[in-house]
């Protein structure tokens, strides 16, 4: 597997970079939900609808979560976007013997409270309109192996056009506090995510 570096120069640019695409592509960001830092290292769980995901979870991480970035890559992309490597990206080549390395990586990260690691647990992109939230089985390896207290993050990330040229981009987010048990925090996750769709809803018909 590849793991994950922070280039000093690569690193703060690709920061700097985000913001800036973010600002230059949407008209607006609201970030929804509350987060408080309680020194813990965190996970961040999140839909994954497009190329611009971790972008997105990014940008949340800069204006509120403040860790070392770490994300999940499929192998063959990670080597393809190698500059995403020094931003914190590791591989995790499916169906490989390496998967348990990866994962074992992943739950190794978590026991620094410095840090910080996205995953998309749905495994691969999938339709803004498909409110079926299937998790892999990858993220109940990690929770299993992770033997210290660390805080789950649930992440929405919802693009809106409405009548503008340029979408607006919302960023709901919400702690998990229940057990690290991979079945509940999947339908506690597909019940926030069902929350997030019914406010979308709403929105649309103002």
């Amino acid at each position: 597997m590849i793991k994950a570096k922070h280039h000093p120069v690569i690193y703060p640019f690709f920061q700097y970079y985000l913001q800036r695409m973010i600002k230059k592509r949407f008209s607006s960001v609201s970030m929804i939900g509350e987060y408080q830092d309680d020194g813990l290292p965190v996970l961040v769980l999140s839909n994954h609808i497009s190329w611009w995901d971790g972008f997105w979870v990014g940008y949340l991480k800069i204006k509120r979560i403040h860790r070392k970035f770490h994300f999940m890559m499929l192998e063959d992309q990670l080597k393809k976007y190698w500059f995403f490597n020094h931003c914190g990206g590791f591989s995790i080549n499916p169906g490989a013997r390496d998967i348990l390395e990866s994962v074992q990586y992943a739950s190794d990260l978590l026991k620094d409270k410095n840090n910080m690691v996205l995953l998309f647990p749905q495994g691969e992109l999938h339709s803004l309109y498909d409110n079926k939230i299937v998790f892999m089985k990858g993220l109940k390896k990690i929770l299993q192996k992770t033997d210290n207290p660390f805080k789950i993050i649930f992440v929405a990330n919802m693009p809106e056009y409405f009548s503008s040229a340029k979408p607006e981009l919302f960023i709901h987010h919400k702690t998990y506090t229940g057990l690290y048990d991979f079945d509940i925090v999947a339908q506690e996750y597909q019940d926030f995510y069902n929350d997030v769709i019914s406010f979308h809803k709403a929105i649309d018909k103002r």
